[in-house]
């Protein structure tokens, strides 16, 4: 449905959806600050450990999450689009191993260029390079969803093979310890590795604004082009910008899965299929439900910390097996 469409109803309910979720992740901001081994309450004055807490360590992983989360969500919500696959999604399909796959190669092929830089530009190169294949494999085959969907997770157990081939052989123990790192984690996120996000946070706004060309692309091609849209050009504008927001989710925090699955296809169950609002909805809530996924990982052991991948597994896994069973005369 077109934006101009929507009835005076239609937007206030949009509207009040995402103001409801800026809240509730201004809320549970705070709250990931104040809570872990050291509680820190707002009320009292604060020690200069207390301050050093918040600024050095927590606030740059709260600002991970929220990064990641917003990132990730908006991939699954275009890889739909681009993919026409309601079950599409960065770690589902691989696009998130291939970018795994490029870092490990890059560290131990070639360990010169294994700087944060490096890093970055192997794994968007990565997830680019699966996108692609992804999306000339769907126009080129005509796959069904089901097909599509299939094609994706070999991909995903291909990328996965191939990271677990090198940790076994390898004996360089910085490798071996980028093991968790893929599961998923951003415990030993820096303030330097947030120029990052600096390069992510463009594509995240830019994606964010093409909610109106998401719709037409919904459409289908024919009708895309007869409203004047240069759908190749735009396809792979989106593909570029995919693999920058899945790329550099990869580099900051390893491997997140099922938040690009669950975050957009919940949301346009509850309310429609309207890009324009649902992409904003669907940032804020992607960042919303990481926050709280690295709240729990911060804080249910005692004597540990999970990876952050595990516990949005285990939220997401259940969600997705109910999706499958929901709609599987479609799928």
């Amino acid at each position: 449905m077109d934006f101009y469409q929507l009835t005076q109803r239609q937007r206030q309910k949009w509207l009040k959806a995402i103001c409801l979720f800026f809240i509730t992740l201004i809320v549970f901001s705070f709250v990931y600050l104040m809570f872990g081994e050291v509680f820190i309450s707002p009320l009292s004055p604060k020690s200069s450990f207390e301050i050093q807490l918040i600024t050095d360590l927590r606030l740059p992983r709260l600002l991970a999450a929220i990064m990641i989360g917003a990132a990730l969500s908006l991939s699954g919500a275009t890889l739909q689009i681009l993919l026409g696959n309601g079950l599409a999604e960065p770690g589902i399909i691989g696009v998130s191993g291939g970018a795994s796959v490029a870092m490990v190669i890059l560290l131990f092929i070639f360990p010169m260029f294994a700087t944060p830089v490096g890093f970055m530009i192997s794994a968007i190169m990565g997830a680019l390079l699966f996108t692609f294949i992804l999306v000339a494999i769907a126009r080129a085959m005509r796959l069904t969803t089901a097909r599509l969907l299939l094609v994706g997770v070999a991909m995903g157990i291909l990328a996965s093979s191939v990271v677990t081939w090198f940790f076994y052989f390898s004996d360089d123990l910085s490798l071996r310890l980028l093991i968790y790192w893929l599961m998923g984690s951003i415990s030993g996120v820096t303030w330097k590795q947030h120029w990052i996000s600096l390069i992510m946070f463009p594509a995240v706004i830019w994606v964010m604004s093409k909610g109106n060309l998401l719709d037409r692309l919904m459409l289908g091609e024919v009708h895309a082009r007869q409203l004047g849209i240069d759908v190749y050009k735009v396809r792979w504008q989106l593909i570029i910008a995919v693999a920058v927001l899945v790329g550099g989710s990869v580099a900051l925090g390893g491997i997140i899965g099922f938040i690009g699955l669950i975050v957009p296809h919940l949301l346009r169950l509850a309310f429609g299929s309207e890009n324009r609002y649902l992409l904003p909805l669907t940032a804020i809530s992607g960042a919303l439900l990481l926050v709280m996924a690295d709240l729990l990982a911060r804080t249910l052991l005692d004597s540990a910390e999970l990876p952050l991948g595990v516990v949005t597994t285990t939220i997401g896994a259940p969600v997705f097996v109910w999706m499958l069973l929901k709609n599987h005369d479609t799928y």
